[in-house]
């Protein structure tokens, strides 16, 4: 459905090229988070329905009143295969915006996910659907359909601003957002960690090096430890 471009509507949205969400997708929230300087990450609240939903996507970033979906309804409508529907709900649990039938009309428009800062119902539904979707709780109340919001504008979701096009990785610890521009210079960051971590990871596991190496100059530039002092 083409829905020209208004105040309230930006129909055209430079997306993280399918390539970038590809090597994204193979990192952990987690990993990003940490290379990103700890930053990006929506709050806690913002969790998958379930431990196992994993999503990786461009986002289509929707604003809404709190306990009003219009605005949802009329970003699937121009939404893309591939997308992440990233959507300000507010934090508002009052109601849920979306529920089995809105989840598996993403399912059959090819969306990749849903990241939505309000609530959601019929999750026993959604988590056999195994459509990643990830909100702040669950309600039974249903939304209305009449309030203006916003389609394809810079939203806060989460406490994180989200723009459209920015790259959203999304998994049991929680949610990721970078901006668009920023995604190719993180992925080989991603990568030294991974193998760092792995490497670390290896070495307590076979009783090697249990203490951090760089635990005794931290604990000296906090002021706990003499530089001089050995660990």
């Amino acid at each position: 459905m083409l829905i020209p471009d208004s105040p309230y509507f930006q129909n055209h949205v430079e997306r993280t090229s399918p390539e970038l969400v590809t090597r994204a997708s193979g990192f952990a929230a987690s990993i990003l988070a940490d290379v990103a300087g700890r930053r990006g990450t929506m709050h806690g609240r913002v969790r998958a329905l379930a431990p196992s939903m994993r999503v990786a996507g461009p986002a289509i970033t929707v604003e809404v009143r709190p306990g009003d979906n219009l605005m949802i309804h009329a970003a699937m409508a121009i939404a893309q295969p591939g997308d992440v529907l990233v959507i300000d709900g507010k934090g508002d649990q009052t109601c849920a915006l979306m529920g089995e039938i809105m989840i598996s009309q993403c399912m059959a428009l090819g969306l990749a996910g849903v990241i939505i800062d309000a609530a959601v119902r019929d999750s026993a539904e959604i988590q056999a659907l195994g459509f990643p979707v990830f909100s702040v709780g669950t309600n039974p109340n249903g939304p209305t359909k009449f309030v203006p919001g916003r389609v394809n504008h810079t939203i806060s979701a989460g406490g994180v601003t989200v723009r459209p096009g920015d790259l959203v990785v999304a998994d049991a610890d929680g949610v990721f957002v970078a901006e668009r521009e920023q995604v190719e210079a993180l992925l080989p960051l991603a990568q030294k960690k991974v193998d760092s971590e792995s490497a670390r990871l290896q070495d307590i596991r076979s009783g090697r090096n249990l203490t951090p190496g760089w635990l005794a100059a931290a604990l000296a530039a906090a002021g706990v430890l003499e530089e001089t002092a050995t660990a």
